[in-house]
């Protein structure tokens, strides 16, 4: 399949000036322009789609990405302006469920190459109720867990009537979090690129065999660097490290569930005060991108410390790093600390 190259001669252009064009087409002419570079004109959703395609497609693609640097993924809704920029893109790179207004944009859209990368690798639904995906006192299967956890759903999972971070089937979409994850998604949008602009297949392999060669010396990292702790809970905003957690053979205990804006349920505080006496932990991790008022809150009551561990759906000036690789980084040295690495 060749990359749509929208070659627009300028007489062309200069008649549309004089006849007068609407907004969206301006739009369409702008991205017209960018594709007279012979780049693949890429719309990434959230920052760990723009990472992947930025990082894959180099100097081959032109990347726009949906979700400004601090606003939350799960709110956004799709303008008139991104919907244009959507409808004249080559390739939309998304994760389904994660931003039900992005996906019926890109559903709704005329765009050929559409990359749903939670297609690409395995997805799990981890519980809110008992924590995170390796809960210690009830150790499952796949399949197993899928069905225990679905049993023990916190009353913010089932009630709380806003946006959670669950794709369709109540499965964590948080696979960004896992570097074996994450690595698997980047060859299969490296795969994708490659069939939607074959004129770079050999950039774009090249390109994905580098990130993915970083991603496993990430993995080696967090298994080396987590192997011998004191404890293996961690506490966390909301409940988006549990595939993080399952690699690595951590507990990952969650305030909020899987929406990182909801309130956690009388019990649920007393539950984790209890646990986090029982099991050493020493610090409440919240988030960037969200208040942090719960976890400090929880911490005072508890005597515990804060710290930030990134859920890196977005970077911003208070990111400790600049780039996914960084900000990863950053977490293991917080999780280090907090669970007493040797």
């Amino acid at each position: 399949m060749n990359v749509r190259r929208r070659l627009i001669p300028t007489a062309a252009l200069a008649t549309a000036t004089v006849l007068g064009v609407t907004a969206l087409s301006g739009c369409s002419a702008d991205a017209a322009d960018k594709n007279n570079e012979g780049k693949l004109d890429v719309v990434a959703s959230f920052y760990p789609m723009e990472f992947l395609a930025k990082e894959i497609g180099g100097d081959d693609v032109e990347v726009t990405t949906l979700t400004e640097p601090g606003q939350e993924p799960h709110d956004l809704e799709i303008s008139a302006k991104q919907t244009a920029q959507l409808e004249n893109a080559d390739a939309a790179l998304y994760l389904k469920g994660l931003q039900p207004s992005v996906d019926e944009a890109i559903g709704q859209s005329g765009i050929k190459t559409k990359i749903d990368t939670a297609s690409l690798t395995s997805l799990e639904k981890h519980g809110t109720e008992v924590g995170g995906s390796t809960d210690k006192h009830a150790e499952h299967d796949e399949h197993g867990k899928d069905d225990e956890h679905d049993e023990h759903g916190s009353e913010e999972e089932h009630g709380h009537e806003g946006h959670t971070h669950e794709t369709p089937g109540g499965k964590d979409p948080h696979i960004w979090l896992d570097p074996v994850r994450y690595a698997e998604v980047a060859e299969g949008v490296g795969k994708a690129f490659a069939k939607a602009d074959p004129d770079h297949r050999a950039t774009y392999e090249k390109n994905t065999a580098a990130l993915v060669k970083r991603l496993k010396g990430l993995d080696t990292d967090f298994k080396n660097g987590l192997k011998n702790t004191d404890t293996k809970v961690f506490i966390t905003t909301h409940a988006a490290f549990g595939y993080l957690a399952e690699r690595y053979g951590l507990t990952e205990e969650a305030i909020s569930g899987l929406d990182p804006e909801g309130e956690p349920s009388a019990n649920r505080v007393k539950d984790l005060q209890e646990m986090a006496k029982a099991d050493g932990v020493t610090t409440v991790f919240y988030e960037t991108l969200v208040s942090d008022k719960t976890a400090k809150t929880l911490a005072k009551d508890t005597k515990l410390k804060t710290d930030v561990l990134d859920p890196i759906e977005g970077i911003t000036k208070k990111s400790r790093g600049d780039d996914y690789i960084e900000v990863m980084r950053s977490n293991l040295a917080a999780l280090q600390k907090s669970l007493g690495a040797k």
